[in-house]
Parts: C-alpha cells; structure tokens; sequence
C-alpha cells in the first residue's frame, strides 16, 4: 500500500474546539457552561500566540490566570471560572493528568450576603408584572426555584392533587419537592391552557417535540411530543436549536424575563441592586422569618450541604437582630454635669 493511499485512510483529528464541545455535551453540561468554557480555552490560546495548548504547560496557565488577577481585575468567581475550563481542557479533551494544575490556588470567592427584597418591596414589585412574568415571577419567588429551573419546568411535574411540583435535574443533577403556592394555582392553570394551545399547533405542524434530558430522547423518541413533557413556559415562536439546527418549540428566554423584571424593580421603587436570584434569595429569607426551621429551607432550596442555606440566618440577624445600646439613651431627659464650667463650654459651642 502506497503512502497516498495511507495518507488517505488516516483519520482526520477534529479541531480542538470541536472536540471540547464534543466532549461537553458527552458529559450532558448546560449549553451555557459550553459557551464559558469554549470562551476561556479560546482565550487562553489566544493570549499565548494561538499555540497549541499540548505545547504548554504550568508557567503558560499561571501566566494567563495571573494576567486575568492582575491585569484583567476579575472577580474570583471568574477567576475561578476561567481555571475549571482549563482543568477541563487537558484532563477531559488532552487526557493529560497534569499533577501541577491541584497546586494552583484557586482564589476564595469572598462571601458576602445576598441581597434581601422586604416583603412590601416583592408586594409592589409582582403586581406591576403581567401576563407570564407576572406568573413566572410569582413561582420563583412563591418557590425559591432558581430561574432555569422555573423554564424548564414540565406540565407533567405541576402536581395540583398534592400541592407540589418536582424541580427536575436541578444544580448537581437532583431533583427535589418544592410547595405549589395555593394563590397561584388559578394562574398556573391559565399559563397551562395557553402552553396546551402551543402544544396542538406543534402537533398539528409535525413539528419535532420539545428537547428531552439526555437519554431518553433515544429510549422514548416521542416523548418529546407528548403534552406531559411540554414546557409550562414555552417560547411564543418557534426556534432554531442552537446545538442541532433542529428547529421545535423551545422554553421561554430568561432575557425576555429578566428584562421584564428589571423595569417592574424600577417602577416599584426598588433601590437594591436586585435581580431575578433576589427573589430566591427574598424567599428564603421571609419563609426562615416565618418560622420554618434550616433543614426545611436546605431542602426546599435543593443545597447539598447546610452551611450555605446558613447564610440566611446572617440576614436575619441583620433584619430583625438585637436593638442597639443608643436607641436606650433618653436624650429629652435632663442631664446633670459636675461641673459648671464644662456645662458652660458645651453650651457655646456651635451646632
């Protein structure tokens, strides 16, 4: 066999982004979590010359973290960020074992505590919303569901007969029970009529069904057809998937939420640099106010350790804590001093 030929038969290597996308989703990992890790892997080439990331090793990775601290100022949280793509690259794509990378610091996200809407500011805030923000809104808040968490719910895990709805494959791929809001069943069940309507004009259109998790879309096909697996929330068009092409019907957009949100805040007067998370955080906080105990809080919020559904203890201590030492002083009382003259100085001093 002659060399053109082998050269032929020789299998062509995918690019290397190619490949760190292949091998995300062959881990099932948020289509948001590719973006961040395309983005870090492809600006850590890019800052060294668009080598070869094989060719590199320790000083090249500290040099890039270290430009991103130093140079760049970014939050720990990104720092953090852009070290996870970088493990992710050379264990996952490279199959590198690279010992070193364990050694590198990972910085501390300093822990500061969340920001807290007061009740009367949720109040203001909801009733200026319509339609399905003011829906959605309502269940995040009435919840503590996390904002994707709220897209993606199934009409088939909106339990009515029990007053309950299972959050599926939530953060860390669990799922967990949260209460079903009575005050919101009556909207819930409009929201559920206008997503039935969608529902029959796909099914009328042949279009493809809804994305299914993982698996099953390959052991049920046409699960994703059936109405129990349709988004509560579904997006009014229909669109493009961004990792098929396929074109169905997806959830709706958190943009077009968060927009939304963002000018209700305003109109209601709201100061708080608060966003959609604020109302998880306003309903952890308010539902420990009301006397639910931390272990309740930690499984309703779905948290795999305690200490950090402890952070709204912090809040709490700050909202409704002990009243300070000067709020004891009676400045209307008369005040004797031992001394004329100090009386005297006191009193010709300027305001």
């Amino acid at each position: 066999m002659n060399s053109l030929t082998d050269e032929h038969e020789k299998p062509v290597k995918p690019r290397l982004l190619t490949q760190v996308r292949e091998r995300i989703r062959f881990h099932h990992f948020a289509l948001s979590t590719e973006k961040v890790y395309v983005h870090w892997i492809r600006f850590f080439i890019r800052f060294h010359g668009l080598r070869h990331p094989e060719t590199m090793g320790r000083v090249e990775v500290e040099a890039f973290l270290t430009h991103l601290a130093s140079e760049r100022k970014v939050a720990a949280s990104t720092h953090r960020q852009a070290l996870s793509a970088l493990l992710f690259l050379y264990r996952e794509v490279l199959g590198v074992e690279l010992p070193w990378m364990m050694e590198i610091g990972r910085p501390k996200t300093p822990q500061r505590l969340p920001e807290v809407l007061t009740v009367g500011e949720v109040l203001r805030t909801l009733s200026l919303m319509r339609g399905e923000h003011a829906t959605l809104a309502k269940l995040l808040y009435g919840t503590g569901m996390r904002i994707l968490e709220g897209m993606r719910l199934r009409t088939k895990d909106v339990d009515f007969e029990r007053g309950a709805i299972i959050v599926r494959e939530a953060k860390g791929g669990k799922d967990r029970v949260v209460m079903l809001p009575r005050s919101l069943r009556d909207e819930l069940k409009q929201q559920l009529r206008l997503s039935h309507a969608l529902w029959e004009a796909d099914r009328a259109a042949k279009l493809p069904g809804v994305e299914m998790p993982h698996a099953l879309a390959v052991k049920y096909p046409r699960a994703g057809e059936s109405w129990g697996w349709h988004w509560v929330f579904p997006q009014a068009a229909v669109a493009s998937d961004p990792r098929t092409g396929m074109r169905r019907r997806h959830h709706a957009y958190p943009q077009t939420f968060r927009r939304a949100l963002t000018v209700a805040l305003r109109a209601a007067g709201v100061t708080k640099p608060a966003t959609v998370h604020t109302l998880r955080h306003s309903f952890a906080t308010h539902l420990l106010q009301s006397g639910a105990d931390i272990r309740t809080l930690q499984t309703l919020l779905g948290h795999a350790d305690v200490s950090t559904t402890m952070i709204y203890t912090h809040v709490l201590k700050i909202a409704g804590g002990a009243p300070s030492p000067l709020d004891a002083l009676d400045f209307n009382a008369p005040v004797r001093y031992r001394d004329d003259e100090v009386l005297a100085q006191l009193n010709a001093m300027p305001a």
